[in-house]
């Protein structure tokens, strides 16, 4: 017989209209507009109730909140029957996240969230007749649309009917994935037909009708879910999960929203169906639902006490892994483990970032070091040129550490195969299962693929539809992967057992470059900027608070709020730029607070080391002797002289005065005193545009771009023949499809040079350094720079102030240099790593623009240049020709983008030999945390609190223990290289332990009198307690 198939789907559908038995319209409520949380907090607000009438009023406006409330009488009809209530509006197309969303409250109960996949509440499995309950809901209007209908209708829904429905239409939907002569498909479309021939349609609820219903549903019980069933060659691991962005089209304050309302639709759900199982990272929505709804917070956690929902993650939002530094990622897992470790009792050990835009080779250490032992993604899939090649592998990263990492590879519905793309936010849907099974890439090692099912960012989660698929799926039915609901854990911890040893198992290595969204790396400078700064900022400060901690308590408390904020906007559609610009004018007023905050308690700091007196107290909070540049402010004097009697030349500047001093201690300061010098002036200037330093012979043509930079100690040109450096290139940027995501391929294609010049002036020819003021015009927009050499360093810095008023442009700065290369080395997180620059593989090809963090390096063999920046992350380089990111000015979601004033600093070093033996990393921790100087202090002081031995080992943070018991010092190993070293204590020092990342003791460390032995492996993280 033909059709058998759709005929069943007829009657499937007929079925599905059946189910709702009575509907009772609800017209009539009282309303006000506001946000409010609870009803106490609705009644309670100004203003009076007015009336609502359904029929023939609308609710407006975009972004709006309204709460509508009614006394509903339970009609008799309804008596000892099944009762629903169901909401909409008139909106029917899908954006979960942007779209009207309610929360019902029954009696002043928070019962469940309503959204466009939730339209359905079950209120009770036999109401009473005559009963009144107080119906309230909570309303908020979404982005898209500004007027809306408000259509509620209380419903019975046969129990009996939609069981057979469902029963029917979860086999009817797996068959789009099987062939249509598959031997599974033709038995089951038998029994779907033998199951549709039982019923009696003909009278809808007659007693023929339920004795018909009767027999299809045994018969289908028996035939199919029983006698096809039991089957596990392939099975589904099924978590439920609503991935939340903690800002995105929406601020952070509508992300507490979307937490109460989609947390309580789990909730409810979980009270329907006891084989639920679901699984949320991020411990700051946690925090949200604590703060906001305390009552729902109870719940959730005695359904984590039962074993039904899992808080895993590991970090404390879901991060941005290329733009946060190793310090801040180490932060996001101490505060999201132990948010969940106090909370609940669980030890998280999986990283669940689906939606991060790519992973830096730094993190599987970082992941061991903090017991993470698993990662999971499914965002590579998004790739634009590139398939990752498995789905299941061990990653290893820079520093040679392995992770079990699994793609979720659940497709969408009638998704093809062929296609990339994978999603977190899967349907428990027999053709995505189908499809994800399909699609997955290591069946050879592996028969049980994981799927994070459910609807996002305030989409509620999963649905009853879901729900009801699982319940029939878990039978095994022959052809069909079997479900199962379980934890993520669970997921992983069987999975290693069943791959571990497997020499099939493959290995990533290195990092897990995106080839997508690399405008990520550039988009919204303030916030990077602001990010880049607070990050330093704050370890400063807990340097400086373990230094004063005599005079002054250490700030606990006060750095544990003010990294939370960090750690918050470390979120990955905050960091990278890609949110609405409402989240942006929050993030400006907390970073200055941040700025403010960290620059008062750090001064107050600083005052209490130094003492008073008619000194000038230089910190240095570097892990490393320093030679540097320091702003003295208003000093008066033209020489500073240390305690041994070097005198150190003292240039007055519009800014107030710098001087050039050396041998700072490390982790330490050092007072001077003033003295007389005769000045002596390095630097030579021939007319307008040749310089010579100690270091180079500069040329400059009339549009103030480098044609020559001769590096006299090693006797050759930086630049390349015929090129300009610091040309500074407009680029149209028009991607494809997200516009503050995206620098697409072809970006190159249309370009501007800024090479007008309105003005160019040499401004100081001094004892320390010389500059040159640069204003250009950039089409509307307005470029100042200050390009400084140095007499004692040989760096050149290009501090730079833009007034961007451009959209869709891309601003690069670019430095052709004369070094011959097919790699470019790129700071990253705890270490770095080498990319090619050719372009001889798709995956080279893919790699156009690429995030290093406070550096990148071409080297040749005894030559290179470095391009050291203080809050910039796109790079390019083709050609020997380095590239800086500078402004995006993307205008999705965020219509005015970047289009603002912006503060920044570039640099070149050119240098002997590779970045390892000319210190680069050295000279980009330099720039990017500068020296400070505290005049009227006291005189002869010198103090060094830690130091290493080597120079490639660098010393990072000193901070208080978390659990304020010891004082913490983290230091990584630079240069891939195993080292011996041995770190110098100048404080009480009774006991040194070595520790993980969470400051957990491991070992105890060799100690002789105030020196700790260490050994690190390449680019090894060590953590040191001692006390």
């Amino acid at each position: 017989m033909y059709f058998l198939d759709k005929r069943a789907k007829v009657i499937c559908e007929e079925l599905k209209k059946l189910k709702v038995k009575q509907k009772f319209t609800i017209g009539q409520w009282k309303y006000k507009e506001g946000n409010y949380i609870h009803p106490a907090d609705a009644q309670a607000a100004e203003g009076a109730w007015e009336d609502f009438d359904c029929q023939h009023m609308h609710w407006y406006g975009k972004d709006r909140h309204y709460w509508f409330k009614t006394v509903y009488k339970v009609p008799e009809e309804l008596d000892g029957k099944r009762m629903w209530l169901h909401v909409r509006t008139q909106i029917d197309e899908w954006d979960d996240a942007k779209n009207p969303q309610f929360l019902l409250f029954v009696n002043g109960e928070a019962v469940q969230g309503i959204d466009m996949n939730h339209r359905d509440v079950f209120l009770c499995p036999a109401a009473r007749g005559g009963e009144e309950l107080t119906l309230e809901l909570q309303s908020y209007s979404g982005t898209l649309h500004s007027e809306f209908n408000l259509i509620v209708e209380m419903q019975e829904i046969d129990q009996q009917i939609e069981k057979l429905y469902y029963d029917l239409w979860v086999p009817l939907e797996a068959f789009s994935r099987m062939e249509e002569d598959d031997k599974n498909r033709r038995d089951i479309e038998e029994l779907l037909n033998t199951t549709v021939n039982f019923l009696d349609l003909r009278t809808p609820y007659s007693e023929e009708f339920y004795r018909t219903l009767k027999v299809a549903s045994d018969y289908i019980d028996k035939a199919l879910y029983s006698d096809m069933a039991g089957y596990k060659d392939v099975i589904a691991t099924c978590i439920g999960h609503t991935h939340i962005d903690v800002a995105w089209w929406w601020t952070v304050e509508q992300t507490r929203e979307k937490t109460g309302r989609s947390f309580a639709t789990v909730l409810k759900l979980m009270e329907e169906y006891p084989g639920y199982k679901f699984m949320s990272s991020q411990p700051q929505l946690y925090a949200f639902l604590k703060e906001r709804y305390p009552e729902l917070y109870e719940k959730v956690k005695e359904r984590i006490r039962e074993g039904r929902w899992e808080p895993e993650g590991g970090m404390w939002v879901e991060a941005d892994c290329n733009l946060t530094s190793g310090e801040s990622l180490v932060r996001q897992f101490i505060h999201g483990k132990r948010f969940f470790k106090e909370e609940f009792g669980v030890d998280n050990r999986i990283l669940w970032l689906p939606d991060v835009f790519g992973y830096s080779g730094a993190l599987p250490q970082i992941m061991k070091k903090c017991g993470i032992d698993y990662f999971m993604t499914t965002k590579l899939a998004w790739n634009q040129f590139n398939k990752v090649p498995y789905d299941t592998m061990m990653w290893r990263g820079i520093d040679g550490t392995q992770v079990l990492t699994h793609l979720i590879t659940t497709l969408g519905v009638n998704q093809p195969i062929k296609d990339y793309f994978t999603t977190y936010n899967g349907m428990l849907h027999p053709d995505a299962i189908m499809g994800g099974w399909m699609r997955y890439q290591n069946k050879n090692i592996n028969n049980d693929i994981l799927v994070s099912y459910g609807y996002g960012d305030g989409g509620g989660g999963p649905t009853r539809e879901m729900l009801e698929t699982s319940i029939r799926m878990e039978k095994g039915v022959r052809g069909i992967p079997m479900v199962r609901q379980e934890f993520a854990r669970t997921y992983f911890e069987e999975l290693e057992d069943r791959v571990s040893g497997n020499k099939r198992l493959p290995v990533w290595e290195g990092e897990f470059y995106f080839e997508y969204h690399r405008g990520t790396l550039t988009s919204m400078a303030r916030n990077k900027r602001s990010n880049r700064k607070s990050e330093l900022g704050l370890m400063d400060l807990e340097l400086l608070s373990v230094l004063a901690e005599k005079e002054i308590d250490y700030p606990a408390k006060e750095l544990d709020t003010m990294w939370k904020t960090v750690l918050l906007n470390q979120f990955h559609d905050i960091l990278p730029g890609s949110a609405i610009h409402e989240v942006f004018e929050v993030t400006k007023k907390e970073y200055a607070y941040l700025a403010e905050q960290i620059a008062q308690m750090s001064a107050r700091r600083r005052r209490s080391i130094a003492g008073e007196g008619g000194a000038v107290t230089i910190f240095n909070t570097l892990g490393r002797e320093r030679d540097d540049v320091v702003s003295l402010g208003a000093f008066e004097g033209n020489a500073l002289v240390d305690g041994e009697g070097n005198v150190y030349p003292v240039q007055k500047t519009k800014e107030g005065s710098i001087a050039f001093v050396k041998n700072l201690p490390s982790k330490g300061w050092q007072s001077f005193t003033a003295a007389e010098v005769k000045e002596q002036i390095p630097f030579t200037l021939n007319g307008t545009y040749e310089l010579e330093t100690p270091f180079y012979k500069v040329k400059l043509d009339e549009q103030g771009m480098f044609t020559s930079i001769f590096d006299k100690e090693n006797e050759r040109e930086v630049i390349q023949e015929g090129e300009r450096a610091n040309l500074l290139r407009m680029y149209e940027d028009k991607p494809i499809y997200f516009d503050n995501w995206d620098i697409d391929i072809f970006y190159t294609e249309k370009y501007w040079d800024v090479d007008e010049v309105e003005r160019m002036e040499w401004t100081e020819l001094g004892t320390v350094r010389a500059v040159l003021e640069i204003e250009r015009k950039a089409s509307n927009s307005t470029i100042r720079q200050k390009i400084i050499f140095y007499g004692e360093s040989r760096r050149i810095d290009f501090v730079t102030y833009v007034d961007w008023k451009e959209h869709q442009t891309l601003l690069k700065v670019h430095f052709p240099v004369a070094v011959h290369t097919d790699e470019a080395s790129f700071d990253v997180q705890f270490g770095s790593l080498t990319r090619k620059t050719h372009q001889n593989t798709s995956w080279d090809v893919a790699r156009f623009e690429s995030c290093g963090q406070k550096w990148m390096d071409l080297s040749e063999g005894h030559y290179g240049v470095s391009l050291l920046n203080d809050c910039k992350y796109g790079h390019s380089v083709k050609d020997s020709n380095m590239a800086l990111t500078l402004i995006k000015s993307g205008t999705e979601p965020n219509p005015t983008t970047d289009q603002e004033e912006h503060e920044f600093t570039y640099a070149i070093y050119p240098h002997k030999e590779g970045w390892r033996g000319a210190g680069t990393v050295d000279e980009a921790y330099k720039l990017n945390q500068p020296l400070t100087a505290e005049m009227g202090t006291e005189e002869g002081k010198r103090y060094s609190y830690a130091s290493v031995a080597d120079s490639n080992v660098v010393l990072e943070t000193i901070k208080k223990a978390e659990n304020g018991e010891g004082t913490v010092l983290r230091m990584y190993e630079s240069e891939n290289s195993y080292t011996r070293t041995k770190l110098t204590i100048n404080a009480e020092l009774e006991k040194a332990c070595i520790c993980n990342l969470l400051e957990e003791v491991q070992s105890e460390a060799t100690v002789e009198g105030n020196v700790i032995d260490l050994v690190l492996k390449p680019y090894d993280v060590v953590t040191v307690l001692i006390k």
